[in-house]
């Protein structure tokens, strides 16, 4: 989809998002907890958040189709519409899966940063979203998105980070706070970007569940970030990989600062249910 495509879409998202949240508010029965799935798609990132209201927010897609199969296993068979559909950046690893939740899903809205990529996967990404006509909305820093008690924070990116020529410095980092319980996404961030979200939010990103940056990589995850996330539980989203994916380094971190760790290679899709300020691990292996 060209620039201007983008801009149009844009134009009418007033009407398509009074709909989409008639719907969301009106077409689905009540649900009294939170159910958060880190799918196991291989090296890459892909999570699926059910909220009250049997509300569906897709946050990345991984690498390949693996999303699909993965998606197939927690939805019903006839479920197939979400209603957010969120990249976080267009690297490979989160973007590539996307094409073919588009394919087979409905969805409601995309969300992404509004870093435009010129990958081949980006193209088809966008073709398809715009032959659907389905509404964009550009989130970045200071933006929130709620219904009821659940919301989610967007703290990352800034204006400055999102033009960076790393496109790990662009990424949509989110804070859901739902059931009394608060979980940080923070794709692929690096130490730098942590030190940053540090100095504008210090102790704000307290965090009951972690899902640990950049795949367990070295050059994420700085102990500083750590003991002020201080995470009860950590989700590492890693498959087979040459990177050393998570290091020793990231595993020692989260170790000293006392979170249980979960890796979608060890243990599979990890389903989490917040209810009342619990936490429900299951692992789905």
């Amino acid at each position: 989809m060209s620039k201007n495509g983008i801009i149009l879409l844009l134009i009418f998202l007033f009407a398509f998002d009074a709909f989409l949240w008639w719907q969301i508010v009106f077409g689905a029965p009540p649900r009294d907890r939170s159910d958060i799935y880190f799918l196991n798609v291989g090296q890459g990132d892909s999570e699926l958040l059910v909220l009250p209201g049997n509300i569906k927010v897709l946050i990345d897609g991984g690498p390949n189709k693996n999303v699909i199969y993965e998606l197939e296993k927690v939805l019903k068979p006839t479920d197939r519409y979400i209603d957010l559909v969120i990249l976080t950046h267009s690297e490979a690893d989160h973007l590539t899966g996307l094409i073919d939740v588009f394919k087979r899903h409905r969805v409601g809205v995309f969300i992404f940063n509004g870093r435009l990529a010129t990958s081949a996967a980006f193209k088809e990404l966008t073709k398809i979203i715009g032959q659907r006509e389905i509404p964009i909305v550009i989130l970045s820093e200071g933006d929130k998105i709620a219904r009821l008690k659940d919301k989610i924070i967007v703290i990352a990116p800034d204006k400055n980070n999102l033009g960076s020529s790393e496109l790990n410095d662009t990424t949509l980092v989110l804070k859901l706070e739902s059931q009394g319980i608060s979980v940080l996404f923070t794709g692929d961030i690096g130490k730098d970007i942590e030190k940053s979200l540090l100095g504008k939010y210090g102790n704000e990103l307290n965090s009951d569940i972690l899902k640990v940056a950049h795949h367990g990589s070295k050059y994420s995850s700085s102990p500083e970030f750590l003991k002020v996330a201080a995470p009860k539980l950590a989700v590492i989203e890693v498959g087979k990989n040459s990177y050393g994916h998570p290091t020793s380094e990231v595993l020692s971190r989260l170790a000293n600062i006392g979170s249980q760790v979960f890796r979608t290679d060890l243990n599979g899709t990890l389903k989490l249910i917040l209810k009342e300020e619990k936490i429900y691990a299951f692992a789905q292996k």
